[in-house]
Order: structure tokens, then sequence, then C-alpha cells
């Protein structure tokens, strides 16, 4: 229970874990309706499926179009930006143009900076999103020193500037989305709390406290980042504060912001979305993808559909024989590795190890580790490795036949180990107990998560655990086996094995990321082992989703990473292009951080985690940033590319791109 009352909110969670319905089976938190338009939203309908325009909202026809295909492809809102007053103006002439063609889907205006833009909205559309964190401040980037009297005054300052909304949405009976951004947050924000979760809860309360007090509750509530764990973080202490605070239960809108393109923004976005899914929170998802937005309905499809029958497929998960109420043995709004032995490179401050399962393939060729990050070259005779190169190969009962490289070490069953120290024995719990021989430095044992229970560990020397659970909500059965480990203070190293016999390859790249990611987000686990049984030739998409779960984690960074935003009507430049253009230059620079933005709006501050940004500040005039400075402006879109080479070459972080095969 030490790490508990050490950690910095341990108040939050003292009188027991009370941010989701339960953490044994899975079950929706319980909110009030919010009505939109025709459509209801919160805990006794489904989980809602939205996304943004991309298109000029000063283009009617293209946004109405565009409109279209969303909502066929299965949007249920669509957003729209209303930066200014014309904007939201035009809001009327869509919303027009898409009820003649017989679509009623409500509309929802996004507002940044724009009061006025946000009223007028609220007149015409279904709801209105604002951003406490710039819809009455203005971002200086300065520490202020409050006191009690002048942060009062602010307070009273916003309620001046955003009651005429709250007013006007009452009348009209427009909902609203107070949507806070991790990047955006105010300097009134930033001086009082800090860049936290906590800061994020409370940049909404403040407008929330003004719409209770106005008896206006038709409210949906997120807390929006690029950094996965800050997130989850964050919506977990909102649930929390919701209910320590007497509000009402509010539904809440997920999304993971600038979660990027291809398989890195799915992988992204299931980790962060899929994490909260799984505890129950959420009432209407958004995927944000740098790619056309009907192509990221599917996606969130794919999401909520596994919560359908949740409750019926699973087993029942027992809780924690421990005091009641259940008080949390980690903290569950502050990331925290769980501590454990180091053996070999697994476990204590070594990052998670990669396992690639092999053990489908009776035989093994050099060739065949290409797929996982390794390739031979013939002329100089040596082994080549890239930056997803797995750490362990797990060959079951089979053997190979050639010298492995330097980079890669075997793992076998135990019946089929002899005593080779090179390679590594994976037992089970009953071959380990009547083993007369054991590897003197590292050992497997392949458990059941629901075992654990049973388990006597005294003997449990140089191993790692393998855990594994049979369990449909496998995430819930494999945390329950941690909470175990960390209640009884066995700081056994972890690897997580997951296991997806029935799913094809783009359920893969969700559900994986949603059950490890989950738990590698609580600090739980010290390598993965993916496996899909009965498919063969999946060994490369297994991998790079490992490592993808990995890094989308924040637990192990393997690659460059993009926070490129999902662009909307906004944009000014053509954001999927120059993001591949991006990506072709810069994707061998491992831990480096690049944000890419459509405008000044999702610049600087969703690029708060960022290392250098390309920002769109003007048509075809890019900003480029060093962290939150701007350092180069007015550069033009056709030369920024190479501009931005430029400087990161400057910062002494630029290296040449190795050769690979």
């Amino acid at each position: 229970m030490a790490r508990l009352l050490d950690s910095p909110n341990a108040h939050l969670i003292a009188d027991g874990n009370q941010y989701a319905p339960s953490l044994w089976s899975y079950q929706r938190r319980e909110t009030i309706p919010v009505q939109i338009g025709d459509l209801y939203m919160g805990s006794d309908f489904p989980i809602r499926i939205q996304s943004m325009t991309t298109v000029d909202t000063m283009d009617t026809q293209g946004s109405i179009e565009q409109a279209i295909r969303m909502i066929d492809a299965g949007c249920e809102l669509v957003r729209i930006t209303a930066p200014s007053v014309k904007e939201a103006q035009n809001l009327e002439n869509i919303r027009k143009g898409l009820r003649d063609r017989g679509y009623t889907t409500p509309l929802v205006a996004d507002i940044h900076f724009t009061p006025n833009a946000a009223e007028l909205a609220a007149r015409i559309v279904e709801k209105v999103r604002i951003n406490p964190g710039n819809y009455a401040d203005k971002k200086r980037f300065e520490t202020i020193d409050y006191t009690d009297v002048s942060y009062q005054s602010e307070l009273d300052r916003i309620r001046d500037k955003f009651l005429p909304l709250v007013k006007i949405c009452k009348e009209y009976g427009t909902a609203m989305r107070i949507g806070t951004n991790h990047g955006s947050l105010s300097d009134r924000i930033l001086s009082r709390y800090g860049d936290t979760p906590l800061g994020m809860v409370e940049s909404a309360l403040e407008f929330l406290r003004i719409c209770e007090d106005e008896k206006y509750s038709n409210i949906v509530l997120s807390m929006k980042s690029s950094n996965t764990q800050v997130m989850v973080e964050a919506y977990r202490l909102l649930s929390k504060k919701l209910a320590d605070g007497g509000f009402k239960a509010y539904p809440m809108h997920l999304g993971v912001t600038e979660a990027g393109e291809g398989e890195d923004g799915r992988i992204k976005s299931a980790v962060g979305i899929g994490t909260l899914l799984e505890d129950g929170l959420g009432d209407t998802i958004r995927v944000s993808l740098t790619e056309d937005p009907e192509f990221e309905i599917p996606v969130a499809q794919e999401l909520v559909r596994r919560y359908e029958f949740r409750s019926a497929q699973s087993s029942p998960i027992p809780p924690i024989a421990i005091e009641k109420p259940f008080v949390s043995p980690i903290n569950p709004f502050a990331h925290d590795r769980r501590q454990t032995n180091e053996l070999l490179n697994f476990g204590g401050h070594q990052v998670p190890r990669v396992i690639a399962d092999f053990s489908q393939m009776t035989r093994i060729h050099m060739e065949d580790l290409k797929a996982i990050g390794h390739f031979y070259l013939p002329e100089p005779d040596k082994w080549a490795m890239n930056d997803l190169g797995a750490d362990y190969i797990y060959t079951g009962k089979h053997s190979v036949d050639f010298m492995l490289p330097n980079g890669l070490k075997q793992i076998v069953n135990s019946e089929s180990w002899n005593g080779n120290p090179q390679v590594f024995p994976l037992f089970t719990m009953e071959d380990w107990n009547s083993a007369n021989e054991k590897h003197a430095e590292l050992n497997f044992v392949s458990i059941e998560a629901e075992e654990l229970t049973n388990v006597q560990f005294e003997g449990l020397t140089n191993v790692v655990l393998v855990l594994h659970s049979s369990n449909a909500h496998q995430m819930a059965a494999m945390r329950r086996g941690f909470f175990e480990l960390v209640q009884r203070n066995l700081p056994i190293p972890v690897v997580l094995k997951m296991s997806y016999p029935n799913v094809d390859e783009n359920q893969l790249q969700l559900f994986a990321p949603t059950d490890a990611g989950g738990l590698l987000i609580d600090g739980f686990g010290d390598g993965i082992m993916l496996s899909m049984p009965y498919m063969t030739d999946k060994n490369a998409l297994l991998n790079a989703t490992a490592f993808g779960i990995l890094q989308a984690s924040r637990v192990r960074i393997s690659k460059t990473e993009y926070i490129s935003c999902p662009s909307c009507g906004r944009t000014l430049f053509d954001l999927q292009e120059t993001t591949a253009k991006i990506r072709q230059v810069t994707d061998h620079l491992k831990g480096i951080k690049i944000g890419i933005m459509g405008c000044i709006v999702n610049g600087p501050g969703e690029m708060a985690d960022a290392d250098y940004g390309y920002v769109g500040i003007g048509k075809d005039k890019i900003a480029l940033y060093k962290g939150q400075e701007v350092v180069k402006k007015s550069v033009p879109a056709d030369s920024a590319v190479d501009e931005l080479i430029t400087l990161i070459k400057e910062n002494g972080d630029w290296r040449e791109p190795s050769i690979k095969e």
C-alpha cells in the first residue's frame, strides 16, 4: 500500500476507488441524459459516434457533401468549426442544405476564441462545443501569482463572458460540450494547478459551476490530450471529482487529440479511448485521425461494438478480498510503473520488452526474422536491426538451426529446453513445481490471471511471469491479477500475453492496444507478447502493433512520434500530404516528437508535448516551433519541410538515416 499512500494524489483515492462503477466487470457509468436535437446521449443510450468536417465552413456545398458522407458512414453527430461569426452564420445554410436532403443528424459548432460566434451558433445548431482554456482568456504563457481575491475576480470575469451563452442554450434547448484540451489550458489554471490532469478537470469545473448555478445541465464534458496517460488520468479524475463535488453525472465525450494517421493513429486512439471504455466511462467517442473524417467512423464503431455484449460474453471476475470499501492498490490518477526486480533486461528500470510469438512455425528461416526487425546481410555476413527489433523470440517446442542475432534471445517450452544457457525455458506452473533443472538467470512461467490467487510465490526465483487470460474481458482479469501481486508486495516482472484467435488485422490494432495499453497506463507490464493463433504471415503486424502499443502508452519510445491534428475547416494547407512528407524525411529520428498543426488554434497548445512544431498561420505560410517557442515565422509552405529539417539540425537532434534492407 506504500505506493498508494506515497502518491501525490493519495487524498483523492483514500476513500475508495470511485472513478469507475466496477474494476471487475464491465459496467457503464450511470449518467444523466443529454438531448442534442432528436438524439439522446448518456448511459441509457448507445455510445454515440461522431466526427468533424475538414472542409472550409464557408464552402457550404462542400460541407454538406462531406457531412453526408460522414452520416452515411454512421456518424451520429457532425461537428463543424466556427472560428468567427461569419462561419457561425453559415452553419444555418449548411443545416438547411442537409435538412433539404433529408438528413436530420445534429450539428455541433466548434468554438475556440469567439464568444460572439458561440452565441450565434447556439441559436442555429443543436450543440456548441467551447474550450474553457481559451473561451474567455488570451494565452500569454505567463505564470501569475494569484491571491484568493484576485483569482475570484478572474472567475467573476469569466462568468460575465460565459453567462450569455448559457442563457441562450437554455432558451433554445441547445446542448453544450465543455471540452478541456490539455494543450490549451489558460495561464490562470496553469499558474494555480500546473500542467496536470487536475488542472484540466478544474478548468472544466469552473465553467460547469456557472452552468449549474443557472440550472442548465444539457452538458457533455471532455478531457482531451495527445498524451494518452494524461488523457486517461484526467477523465478518471473528472469522474471522481464530479461524484465527490456533488455535481450531476454528466456524460463524457472521449477522444485523443492529434492521434495521427494510419496504424499509429488507430493504436494511439485505442490506447486512450479503449482504456476508458474498459472502465465503463464514455458516452460518445471521436477518433481523431489525419484522414478524411468518414474513415474515422468505422474505427470508432469497432471500438464501441466490442462493449455491446461485453457483460454477457465475460466470465465473472472475483473481486480482491480486502477491506471495504475497496481501495485501489495503485493511484489511477497518475502514472507510476509497478516496481519489480530486474532480471537480465526485464523489470526494474528496463523498458518493457517485446517477445515475438513464432511458436506456430515448424521451421524458422533467417529471412523470417525480417518481420520482427532483424535482417541478415549476406555480403558482410552480419545481422542488422531496425528500431522495431524484437527482444525475444518464442519458438514453442521448435528449435532454430542457425545462430540468432545478438539483439534477439530465444524462449522455448521447458520440455524442449536442453539446458542451453543462451536459451530460456518457459514453464507452466505445474512443470515449474516439478522441474529438476532451471535456468540459472532467467526463467519464464506461464500463468492464467485467475490462478494467481492460489499460487505460492516463495519458490519463484529468477522468474518472469507470462500472464494471460481466457476471459473475454481479459484486461480486467489481468488487472485483477496485477492488483493481487501489488497487494501481496510481490515484485516479480510480468509479461503481458494477449491472444486474439478470431480477429482480423484492423480489429487487432484496436483490441490489443485497448487491453495491453490499459494495463501499461496503469503501470503494469514489463513485456508484451501478442499472438493470433491459427493465422499465418502475421509476424510483422504483431511486432509493429506491440511496439506501437508501448509507444502510444508512453512506456517505450522506439520511433518518431507525430502529433498531427485531424484537420478541419480552419486548416491552412494540405495536412495529409504535408504529414506524409514530414514523416518520409524524419521517421528515423527515434524519440523525437513533431507536431503538425493545421492552424494556430491547435498550434502551440496542442503541441505542448512536441519537440518541434509545424503550424499553419496563413495561406501557404508556416510557423516553425522549437517546443512552444516560435523560431521561424511566415515560412513559405513549399520550403517549410526543408526549413524544419534545418531547425532540427541546428538544435543537434538530427541524424542521418541508417541504411535498411
